[in-house]
This record gives structure tokens, sequence and C-alpha cells, in this order.
């Protein structure tokens, strides 16, 4: 039985040209919200999907990458800053239809180890922004208010203290 990379590498064959996770196939993607002092860190994405939207960084898992390898190299790569999980937040199933996209993205609670935020990507990112979790814009990334839902409950329901501590 073919593994289904070795079944995507196939078809790029015989195809004669790449395939794009989210497009052609699902894409399995990594998202971390950092939050301090009740503010979160935000991108605002120059393209698809979800072109003109506040994201919190992370991008794709690359084949042999595990979830949480793919988490701290987006991070790094799009922000400059090295990481730890705290816990996860949850997956979002992200089908959008009009842009003819899907992703699965698995969502976690980061802390910063070391460095300070910045926008290392501007060709991906036109911005980026602290902003406060009760003043955030409309335009956010439905993995991004997927996320912030999650961390909102757990830290107004006392699921872990960790959670009110972050947030204040």
């Amino acid at each position: 039985m073919l593994r289904f990379s070795a079944l995507v590498r196939v078809m790029i064959d015989s195809f004669g040209e790449k395939l794009s996770p989210g497009k052609d196939f699902v894409g399995i993607g990594v998202g971390g919200a950092i939050i301090c002092h009740g503010q979160i860190l935000l991108l605002l994405r120059r393209k698809p999907p979800e072109r003109d939207h506040w994201t919190m960084p992370g991008g794709a898992v690359e084949f042999g990458e595990t979830v949480t390898d793919a988490l701290f190299r987006e991070l790094k790569e799009e922000i400059g800053v090295e990481t730890q999980v705290i816990a996860p937040l949850g997956m979002t199933d992200q089908i959008l239809h009009l842009e003819g996209t899907h992703w699965v993205s698995l969502r976690f609670l980061v802390d910063i180890l070391s460095g300070e935020p910045k926008n290392v990507c501007p060709e991906s990112h036109a911005e980026m922004r602290w902003f406060p979790l009760d003043a955030l814009p409309e335009n956010i990334t439905l993995t991004t208010r997927e996320a912030i839902a999650a961390y909102t409950t757990w830290a107004t329901r006392g699921v872990n203290s960790f959670f009110r501590r972050v947030a204040s």
C-alpha cells in the first residue's frame, strides 16, 4: 500500500506539476497564539487564504516535520522568536469554499523564550500589531478567531490557573 506522501509524489510525476496543500489536497497548518498582558500578537495577511485578515503567526507543516517543529519553525521564520508550547488550543477545519481551500489547522498557546517579535516576512504580512483581547479587529482569520475563543473560554472558566495569570 502506498503511503500518502508516496502517492502525492506519483501524482506530481504523473501530471508533471506540483500540487499545492490546501488547494489540491487538505493542508495541515499550525498557529501560535502569543498572548501577553491581555493582548494577542497578530499579523495582517497579504496572501490568500483570508487575505487582508489578521492572523496569529503560523503556517504549513512540511512533510516529515512534527507539528511542534513546524510551529517553532514558522514562528521563527515569521516573527523571529524562539517559543515553547504552553497548551493546545484545539483545531480548526478551515474550509473556505469561495477561495477553494481546505486546511486543518492546529492551534497552540505559546510563550516567547527569546527574541523580540518583528515582521520578518513583509512580503507575506503587511503589518504586525498587538491587540487587546477585548478590542479585536473584525477581519481576523477563522483559525485565529477560534483560538481566541478557546483561550477566552478556558481563561474565564478557570480551567487552568495559568491562563488567568497570562491574561492579566
